[in-house]
């Protein structure tokens, strides 16, 4: 079966169904898909949710922002995940590259990600991508 990688376009059903499916996947306490978050993702100029497609169905996806600061043109991709059904298929790889096109095409100069300790598959997938474990420390604060 032929996976198709694509940024969405329109928040419909499927991509509901889909992104609803593959959050907990990600984390537990991801419950659901918000329809009006991800329809200002996908209308977002800095944005894409790329997501894989095998027969009509997502079945892996994956968020890239970008922005500009005075250091530069940088980017995050987060919310990397497949599902359970599909995995070691190489469908990461696929949605990882596709970000890395879409950055390059945007003139981004940095490209960031994190990753949960646990996930030592997907460790494998950004170092073989020549992503580099960074010297720093992030912190995070949550607002509400």
């Amino acid at each position: 079966m032929a996976v198709v990688i694509r940024e969405a376009r329109e928040v419909d059903e499927p991509l509901l169904e889909g992104v609803g499916r593959l959050l907990p996947q990600l984390s537990p306490r991801l419950t659901q898909a918000d329809g009006e978050l991800l329809r200002r993702m996908v209308e977002s100029p800095s944005a894409r949710l790329v997501v894989a497609e095998e027969e009509g169905r997502v079945v892996g996806m994956l968020s890239l922002v970008w922005y500009d600061v005075p250091s530069g043109r940088k980017a995050w991709v987060e919310d990397v995940v497949t599902d359970s059904s599909v995995r070691g298929r190489g469908i990461g790889r696929l949605l990882v590259q596709r970000a890395e096109q879409l950055v390059a095409e945007n003139g981004v100069a940095k490209l960031m990600l994190t990753s949960s300790a646990h996930r030592v598959a997907a460790h494998a997938l950004y170092r073989s991508e020549n992503f580099e474990v960074a010297d720093t420390t992030v912190f995070a604060r949550k607002i509400q």
